[in-house]
């Protein structure tokens, strides 16, 4: 039997193989199937299956679901509509360790893995107009400047609400300034017992102090430091061990024992007292330990909060307000009143509210801040322009063609977001690691207690509990879990504020593994901007301008660049197409339909033989000697006879021969596939110095060649922008889009460069190469850190040196480790990538 169930919690497709996956565990279930989009579940049970039983177990799994009827759904529904209506919406969080991938969250909190929090994506608030409040009556809210019509005071902006990260860091300041507050007295009256003459003593006895520092000590382990405890446990209750179970555990013993102490001292051994009976207590180890693992938590906020700065720069280009002008009359509106084809009006200065095209005027756009390259693009009716670009000194008006999250710079947030969250698969190691990490830290623990206990110096026992202590606390797995996805996450950013947009963590890694790169001709290497050069008439009873208008009528429906240099040309010549029926695109060959009862063809050779029209070496050589050139032909055929061709010419690059010498250099083979003849493919091959080549490619002749190339151990990424590259960017082990491309060939690649040009793959893998060396660092620091901390903390040097390190130090080390690895990460933003 199936049951259907609601489920709420989800919101990517992380979410979805893990509730999947959580299901299908249940006992009695066949199989589960998740729908993302609807947020239901279809399940197939053997027989009927309490809902309880699924409650708990995604309950135990330690998520955010849960999963509901119909009924309880549209509660649910109501209240967080309710929810989202007063503002209070929590947005999408997800763990900076990924510690279960893309996984995301619907409130703030703590990862149920690693303990670490959660952290809030970065995206674009389309309404995130100004709003206008009283200052005596704040309930007084207006979308616009004015009096209040209470008391009539003048109306003032709105102090838009923090964000979840920062809100989450105030409040970390504040439980840190407030255990630090009751710490530095515990520490004072402890480490007063250096002295000869101690003061305090003279004031109350030893043991009335120790009252004084538990009192003390109970502000900072129940307020301050508590959550510490609660991830502890949470950890062990699931098993997920992480750092905060090490803490947990060091600083729990270190105050449960000084408790004991007070409370029950004749229960202890003389080792652990003083001459004077009292037992020693370490509430300041305890205190001073969680006060400066809660400062390394602050420090890690802030400084995590700089990780995805490409982000909130990226996030401030997006302005709040627009001009549209209708019937005449220009109007200020919020973004997200912008529909489809609204006229708007941008001032020089203004920031591109919308990606659109210029309908009257020119400019110069700043675009650096998403294609990386500092000099303004002159831009004039017809160009298309993209929102958060900066105007010029030059009004103009423009048509809305991309509205809210369909826009470029919305696109490339989601992008960089998307990234940020996968997993590199140097990762596998790190997760590895961690996963025997603390059980192994805590068996070491237990050895270096049974250890100093058996054959430590006299107070043993206080050796043996004080070096444990140290151990667990110095060991931390959260900067080997960071050391991949901090460099990434700012790797990423970096690549977006360079003009290139990675689609994931995999593809960032493999681009440094690239040894030969296949690119596409037309609008790869070219400008991808071909005109019409001349129209060529072989028939005597066909006048240029019918062969034109054949040529457009059979275009009219096709989306190749080199049909919209067609209807352009026929445009300018004043020539409109027909109806074409039976229209049929020939991927990699050209098109085909039927104008005025005649079947017309248009494309190259390749098609003509698949309509059975040969080519008479008449033509084949008039063709060829604009073929030689590096030109495009297209032939026409009416009614399967070749009655001439377009020559269509398209100019390479300016940086295309710069780029391919340099990644030349840089040890990859670059090798040029294209539809074109072979005539036009050498043409271009010679000009950029480059000896491998094949023209006359059809899409699924592409993807043979990937794959070939793979089967002799290659490494391959495709660049190209067509939808006939689509089957071969996904083949290869990268796909490299050009921005200006199809959005085919973009979904299909894994890497877009903004600007469509080939200097983007330089940066690309010069990018690649770094975030791979600073992951390598990262993990190296990591390693390192413990594999020398955990046997001093252990005791190794005491032998020799006489040396032992004190859980407090040991607290300020592991406070700094995770610290030092998110601070090598963020030297990425300075990397020179160009």
């Amino acid at each position: 039997m199936k049951h259907t169930y609601n489920i709420q919690g989800m919101s990517c497709n992380g979410c979805k193989n893990h509730v999947e996956k959580t299901l299908a565990s249940v006992k009695g279930v066949d199989g589960a199937y998740v729908d993302l989009e609807n947020a239901t579940a279809e399940i197939e049970m053997q027989s009927h299956i309490p809902i309880e039983e699924f409650q708990e177990a995604l309950k135990k799994d330690g998520g955010s679901y849960s999963i509901t009827t119909e009924e309880k759904r549209s509660c649910c529904s109501s209240h967080s509509q309710k929810k989202v209506e007063k503002g209070q919406g929590t947005g999408i969080f997800y763990c900076p360790m990924h510690c279960e991938g893309d996984k995301t969250y619907n409130k703030p909190g703590d990862c149920p893995v690693c303990g670490m929090d959660l952290v809030e994506e970065q995206s674009i608030n389309t309404s995130q107009n100004t709003t206008y409040t009283c200052p005596m009556h704040p309930e007084v809210e207006k979308d616009e400047p004015g009096d209040c019509p209470i008391c009539g005071m003048d109306l003032v902006p709105k102090t838009p609400d923090l964000s979840s990260e920062e809100k989450n860091y105030l409040s970390l300041k504040r439980k840190f300034w407030i255990a630090l507050g009751f710490t530095l007295p515990i520490f004072l009256i402890a480490m007063s017992e250096m002295l000869s003459n101690n003061p305090l003593y003279n004031m109350m006895s030893l043991k009335y102090w120790n009252w004084v520092q538990f009192a003390l000590s109970i502000p900072v382990v129940f307020w301050a430091t508590w959550m510490f405890f609660e991830r502890a446990y949470k950890s062990v209750k699931t098993w997920n061990l992480n750092m905060f179970t090490l803490i947990g555990i060091g600083a729990g013993v270190a105050w449960l024992f000084s408790i004991i102490g007070l409370l029950f001292p004749d229960f202890f051994p003389p080792q652990f007292k003083t001459e004077s009976g009292i037992v020693h207590v370490y509430f300041e180890s305890a205190t001073v330990i969680l006060t400066l693992v809660l400062f390394g938590q602050l420090l890690e906020a802030r400084a995590h909060s700089k990780t995805n700065s490409a982000v909130k720069e990226l996030l401030k280009l997006a302005p709040n307000k627009a001009i549209r002008v209708k019937d005449g009359k220009e109007e200020e509106i919020a973004i997200d009143k912008i529909v489809l084809d609204d006229v708007l009006r941008v001032k020089p200065g203004d920031k591109i509210p919308v990606d659109g095209i210029i309908t009257e005027g020119e400019t110069s756009i700043d675009e650096s801040m998403i294609t990386g390259e500092p000099i303004p693009v002159s831009k004039t009716e017809g160009d298309l322009v993209n929102s958060g670009t900066i105007n010029g000194n030059q009004s103009f008006l423009m048509k809305a063609e991309k509205v809210g999250n369909e826009t470029l710079l919305s696109q490339i947030i989601t992008m960089v977001n998307n990234a940020s969250r996968s997993k590199a698969p140097i990762q596998k190691l790190a997760d590895k690691i961690s996963s025997y990490f603390v059980p192994i830290v805590v068996g070491i623990a237990v050895i270096t207690f049974i250890v100093w206990a058996i054959l430590g110096p006299a107070p043993a026992y206080v050796y043996a509990l004080i070096n444990a202590i140290a151990v667990l606390i110095i060991a931390c797995p959260c900067a080997l879990g960071l050391a991949t996805p901090m460099s990434v996450m700012v790797g990423v950013g970096k690549g977006a504020q360079s003009g290139v947009l990675i689609k994931s963590a995999e593809a960032l890694e493999t681009m440094a593994k690239v040894d030969t790169l296949i690119i596409d001709k037309t609008g790869t290497i070219t400008e991808g901007k071909p005109t019409v050069e001349k129209i060529v008439v072989l028939d005597d009873g066909t006048t240029e301008d019918e062969a034109l208008k054949y040529i457009i009528s059979v275009n009219n429906n096709s989306e190749h660049t080199l049909a919209e240099a067609t209807l352009k040309y026929g445009k300018e010549k004043g020539i409109k197409p027909e109806n074409a029926h039976n229209f049929n695109a020939v991927t990699g060959k050209g098109v085909e339909a039927t104008i005025d009862g005649k079947k017309i063809s248009l494309g190259n050779n390749k098609l003509m033989e698949s309509i059975d029209t040969s080519l008479t070496e008449e033509v084949k050589n008039e063709a060829t000697t604009y073929q030689k050139q590096g030109k495009t032909v297209s032939y026409l055929a009416i009614d399967k006879k070749v009655i001439g061709f377009v020559v269509i010419a398209d100019k390479i690059k300016e940086t295309s021969k710069k780029a391919i010498q340099e990644l030349q250099k840089s040890g990859i083979a670059v090798i040029m596939l294209t539809g074109d003849n072979n005539n036009t493919a050498k043409a271009v091959a010679e000009e950029l110095n480059l000896t491998d080549y094949k023209a006359q490619m059809l899409p699924e002749n592409k993807q043979e060649e990937v794959k070939h190339l793979q089967s002799k151990g290659k490494i391959v990424a495709m660049a190209g922008d067509g939808i006939n590259d689509a089957p071969a960017l996904a083949q290869s082990n990268v796909g490299i889009a050009m921005g200006t491309g199809t959005d085919v060939a973009i979904e299909s690649a894994s890497i877009t460069l903004v600007k469509g040009d080939l200097h983007g793959i330089v940066k690309a893998r010069i990018l690649s190469h770094k975030v791979m060396k600073n992951i390598r660092q990262n993990l190296f620091f990591a390693l390192i850190y413990n594999t020398i901390g955990i046997p001093i903390a252990a005791g190794v040097l005491f032998p020799v040196f006489g040396l032992l390190l004190s859980p407090m130090i040991a607290a300020l080390a592991v406070s700094f480790s995770s610290v030092s690895v998110i601070a090598n990460a963020l030297r990425l933003r300075s990397a020179d990538v160009s």
